[in-house]
């Protein structure tokens, strides 16, 4: 062979040949390729607790699920008790806010206590929602699962509020024990009650 050759070499040359040199750039972009995709994938484990279903706490548990999906992680939200109106296509529509007893809330005690108030304070945060151009429940809902969120309904509170089940938003997994959550609990990196 001729050194001049193009992809040749000598005998007794460690220079690799064109082909060589492909063939291990190829298995370079490919080892990248399946490390990239094991950091993306590899983020963690969120594992959040959803027991309160007014509109102020349906945005923390989906926020933070949408979220931490965003970055990778893989999200469990376990819905109990009043958290499961959040799941409940109908319900979740028409999630209400307490005017009495929320420090944070512009209306005294004495006043909120009236009747229709908290329809009022209820109305405030949708009109404020909707002037931000924030998110609603259900879009945070359907982003989440379309992004891979798992969002499970607690069957015992399922069984003692009565809920029926084909009533939940489309990928909700129902059937849900405290065993499984627990268990979902102990295997993730970052554990919330909401």
């Amino acid at each position: 062979m001729s050194a001049d050759a193009p992809g040749t070499a000598e005998a007794g040359d460690d220079v690799p040949s064109r082909a060589e040199l492909a063939a291990r750039i190829d298995e370079l972009e490919d080892a990248l390729a399946d490390a990239t995709d094991t950091a993306e994938n590899d983020a963690g484990k969120m594992s959040i607790i959803a027991t309160k279903g007014t509109l102020d706490m349906a945005y923390p548990p989906l926020i933070l699920a949408s979220t931490a999906a965003a970055f990778g992680y893989e999200v469990t939200v376990f819905h109990t008790f009043w958290g499961l109106d959040i799941l409940h296509e109908e319900r979740s529509k028409e999630l209400g806010l307490s005017a009495v007893g929320n420090p944070t809330m512009p209306v005294p005690n004495l006043v909120g206590s009236l009747p229709g108030m908290d329809r009022v304070t209820t109305r405030m945060m949708e009109r404020r929602i909707e002037d931000n151009d924030t998110a609603t429940v259900e879009e945070l809902i359907e982003t989440s699962l379309e992004m891979g969120v798992e969002f499970q309904a607690c069957q015992m509170t399922i069984d003692l509020m009565d809920y029926d089940e084909e009533e939940f938003y489309d990928g909700v997994t129902t059937g849900v024990g405290a065993a499984t959550a627990i268990r979902d609990m102990a295997d993730a990196d970052i554990q919330l009650l909401v």
